[in-house]
């Protein structure tokens, strides 16, 4: 199994809104062949993996044991059901890191493996293969996306200058980092302030792979369209309170002016199955999201060697779960997860 998720874990950034998910086929403790899912739209792990078994080999298959981190599909999605294709090809044994909570899914696959006659065993690893697919789950349960905030900061804890003029805080070889965390999220977004004072691209374009929807909160339209964000690029919405359309590629969506905006933007999100999104706003954005308890992740780069002395604080977070990572040069990254999270 954890090859399974080593395999999967190579789909980051190319199968979503589907899982990441691996597959190993084993006889008598010997791989005969692996696979994972690719490419959304493409053919699943467990298909790759049993396509690869080679001619000599093929006559083992009926009597190894499949390895797979989630529960196989059992509708016609854009494939054929993985749950199928197991039964014909006869495999005894199945072994499941996780059942999968999608209401296409959420059991059937298991139960038909089982009515089947196939000794199915399931939760091997289920912690790990669970926190490897955390955006489709959170999305699935919780009816949202998987909500990142990533903004990084000095060493006395500030994230811009007492003008709230741009600081380069992070080291180039962090930023690339950044742009790879990117290309593995369908969405990214940002603020008012931080568009007309930065004038990002919100794109990966120092990572490989697609970039991510890029969202803007511009409530009362004031943002010039010689901006980035206007260059029709990227795909691109625009959440505001004055209208709804679309010009020169950029998707106009109104939000109402009473109520909880984030809340409102969160079922656009969802409705649009966009699963995860990286709110890399200023701290006025950021902070507005923990405060409505609507993040699941927090991911921090502190610059140990600069002091700003006074200026714009970063964002306090409430009492959480702190990973640090190996430090990039100066830069300390430091990942925060909720206690409780518990938000809708």
């Amino acid at each position: 199994m954890h090859r399974c998720l080593q395999l999967a874990r190579l789909g980051a950034g190319r199968v979503a809104p589907n899982p990441m998910v691996g597959a190993v086929l084993v006889h008598e403790d010997r791989i005969l062949s692996e696979g994972f899912h690719e490419r959304y739209g493409e053919a699943h792990a467990e298909v790759n993996c049993l396509n690869r078994v080679s001619d000599s080999d093929k006559e083992l298959i009926s009597r190894s044991t499949l390895y797979v981190s989630l529960e196989p599909c059992s509708h016609v999605g854009k494939t054929p059901p993985c749950a199928d294709l197991i039964i014909a090809r006869q495999i005894p044994r199945v072994v499941i890191g996780t059942a999968d909570s999608y209401h296409e899914v959420d059991g059937r696959g298991i139960a038909r493996l089982k009515h089947a006659g196939i000794e199915v065993v399931v939760g091997v690893l289920e912690k790990e293969c669970i926190s490897l697919n955390k955006r489709f789950f959170t999305f699935h349960r919780k009816k949202r996306p998987y909500v990142i905030l990533k903004w990084a900061q000095s060493s006395d804890g500030l994230i811009a200058s007492e003008q709230d003029a741009r600081v380069h805080i992070s080291h180039e070889t962090t930023n690339r980092l950044v742009h790879q965390w990117r290309s593995e999220e369908a969405s990214i977004m940002i603020g008012t302030r931080t568009a007309m004072k930065d004038d990002p691209e919100l794109t990966n374009r120092l990572w490989s792979g697609k970039d991510p929807v890029r969202m803007v909160i511009d409530r009362d339209l004031s943002l010039p369209e010689s901006l980035h964000i206007f260059d029709g690029r990227v795909r691109t919405l625009l959440f505001n309170e004055k209208k709804t359309g679309e010009k020169n590629g950029v998707h106009y969506i109104r939000i109402s002016e009473d109520g909880d905006q984030l809340k409102q933007i969160m079922t656009v999100l969802f409705d649009l199955d966009l699963q995860s999104v990286l709110v890399e706003g200023g701290s006025e954005l950021l902070q507005s999201f923990i405060r409505a308890g609507l993040w699941d992740e927090a991911r921090v780069i502190t610059n140990t060697r600069m002091k700003i002395g006074k200026g714009i604080s970063a964002p306090q977070l409430p009492r959480s779960v702190m990973r640090e990572e190996p430090v990039l040069l100066e830069d300390q990254i430091t990942i925060y997860h909720p206690v409780n999270n518990n938000s809708n």
